[in-house]
């Protein structure tokens, strides 16, 4: 049974119904209010956009007033194994979370981006490839593809995917875009973007949204 994901939004700041949804999904020991700020500065640009944030389904036991998505075991202690089983929970919330806003704001997989940060991210890539439908595309910052080497076989769907990631990122390695953009064309994705926010740390900076921004306008058509 999946469990039901708590979110906030913002949008369309054109006032009229939505043309296109995009849903945030933060990072570990966050939660949704923390991406969707950003909704201020892309909605000027994305005016018929909605911004939906959901919190993660679980309380972050390393951050008290946050949520995750999975544990991760170097930091709160947790085992290999509850990681692995948390994780598999949370993509089944997701993809019960993601199919409800598309049925609720009565939108198409090509009207959806996913737009991710670190856990968010690893989230964003783990779970749209693995859906039926394909969404329009996938934004991460600072995260890395969990078991790559399942892509290959278990991906369905090849949505387009930009990667973001700071080269002085001391939390996730900047090598992980690297080696997520190989995992990606290797199990077929056509249209794999990257960008390097230099001198950025585990962060999103200017240039990196200006490029998810001419990237989400681009796919969605906008």
């Amino acid at each position: 049974m999946t469990r039901a994901l708590n979110a906030t939004r913002k949008g369309p700041k054109s006032g009229e119904n939505p043309r296109s949804v995009v849903v945030f999904l933060h990072g570990y020991g966050a939660n949704g209010e923390d991406l969707l700020g950003l909704a201020d500065p892309l909605g000027e640009h994305l005016p018929d956009t909605l911004f939906i944030a959901p919190d993660a389904p679980e309380k972050c036991a390393a951050s008290p007033v946050g949520y995750q998505w999975f544990p991760i075991p170097w930091i709160d202690g947790s085992s290999e194994e509850e990681a692995e089983r948390g994780m598999r929970a949370a993509v089944d919330d997701l993809n019960a979370f993601l199919d409800g806003v598309l049925v609720d704001e009565d939108m198409l997989p090509e009207q959806m981006v996913l737009f991710g940060f670190s856990q968010g991210s690893m989230m964003s890539l783990h779970v749209a490839p693995r859906r039926e439908d394909e969404i329009s595309g996938i934004v991460a910052f600072s995260g890395r593809i969990l078991n790559p080497e399942l892509l290959v076989d278990e991906a369905v769907s090849k949505p387009p995917v930009l990667l973001v990631h700071g080269d002085a990122d001391d939390v996730v390695p900047p090598a992980s875009l690297p080696q997520a953009a190989e995992a990606l064309q290797e199990a077929g994705f056509k249209e794999v973007y990257a960008h390097i926010m230099k001198g950025t740390g585990h962060g999103i900076a200017p240039d990196g949204l200006s490029v998810a921004l001419a990237f989400m306008r681009d796919k969605l058509g906008l």
